[in-house]
């Protein structure tokens, strides 16, 4: 095993690409528009998280840009769709004109933005679908592709057999279920993998971690893990490394997190797909000015927001450093 003696650097880094996007963002950004400002809310499904960190930094570069009064609220778990219900109907009573939304769970959260679409109330959705009609864009991930993408980063990279373990979050997220699906079905397709066992599992670095032990334990024959969001990532590269399984288990992982970019480079991970939340929050705020300013026509019904491959291979070329530290 390598000495894990790089996040300090890795932070470093991160950083520094925050205060890079900062200056590229001061040094372009259009002029800002006159009169009073659009209020828009964004709801998501967490703050605790880097990904939604970098979903806050393009949502508040784009409400800089156009001059949007932007509040951004989340319940304080990812599972919890009652809360977040409330946070809609909280934000339709302080006014706000447009609701950018990531929801906790596809059906539980629809009736929360019907009725506030029912008062006129634009609804963008990012990251994480919602069960309604009402929304006027989708923008984030295509998540089953991003499924197949996983499942073809270990088929790709591991040799032989596979004995696959997936450790997925919410059962009522569209993304995760989405992304099983495809995982699945690319597995099925390929002929030399079998799905061992899927775990469902909090959001939650250290609830991934305890499941995935469990699972390692109980499963010894599993030889790769999938692991589709950023918690359940970090959680199941603290099972890796805490079993000292990084040459038994090949882990693809989901997301850019100081430390999963870190197990990278040692070798707990072993490819990441990376997705682009800076684009999502930035594309829902300018969505939502396009909506406020009479030009929803312009909104496609769906706006994929790209997602790639990171390995040790690529880890350090320029198209890799971007996806990974996307903030401009």
């Amino acid at each position: 095993m390598k000495q894990n003696n790089t996040r300090t650097r890795m932070a470093a880094v991160l950083l520094g690409a925050v205060l890079a996007g900062s200056l590229l963002l001061t040094g372009c950004m259009a002029p800002t528009t006159a009169g009073s400002p659009h209020k828009v809310a964004l709801v998501v499904k967490s703050s605790e998280t880097q990904f939604f960190l970098s979903m806050f930094a393009g949502a508040e570069a784009a409400a800089t840009e156009y001059n949007i009064d932007l509040t951004i609220t989340a319940p304080d778990s990812e599972e919890d769709y009652e809360a977040q219900n409330l946070l809609v109907e909280q934000a339709v009573s302080d006014g706000a004109e447009v609701i950018v939304f990531s929801a906790t769970d596809y059906e539980n959260t629809a009736s929360a933005i019907d009725a506030a679409a029912q008062k006129g109330i634009g609804i963008i959705a990012i990251d994480s679908d919602v069960d309604s009609k009402e929304v006027a864009t989708y923008i984030g991930t295509d998540n089953y592709a991003a499924g197949c993408m996983a499942a073809q980063a270990a088929l790709e990279r591991a040799q032989g057999q596979l004995n696959v373990g997936i450790i997925n979050y919410g059962l009522n997220s569209a993304n995760g279920q989405e992304r099983e699906r495809g995982a699945r079905d690319t597995l099925e397709q390929s002929g030399r993998a079998q799905v061992v066992q899927v775990v469902h599992t909090k959001a939650e670095a250290q609830a991934a971690k305890a499941d995935t032990l469990a699972l390692l334990q109980e499963h010894p024959e599993i030889n790769v893990l999938l692991a589709f969001n950023e918690p359940t990532s970090v959680g199941a590269a603290e099972a890796v490394r805490e079993l000292d399984a990084a040459d038994t288990v090949f882990l693809v992982g989901f997301d850019t997190n100081v430390e999963t970019v870190d197990d990278l480079q040692t070798g707990e991970v072993d490819a990441l797909i990376v997705q682009n939340p800076y684009a999502m929050g930035y594309l829902g705020v300018e969505s939502a000015y396009k909506w406020l300013t009479g030009r929803a026509g312009e909104l496609e019904p769906t706006v994929d927001t790209a997602t790639r491959i990171v390995d040790r291979e690529n880890l350090f070329a320029m198209d890799s450093q971007k996806a990974l530290f996307a903030f401009n």
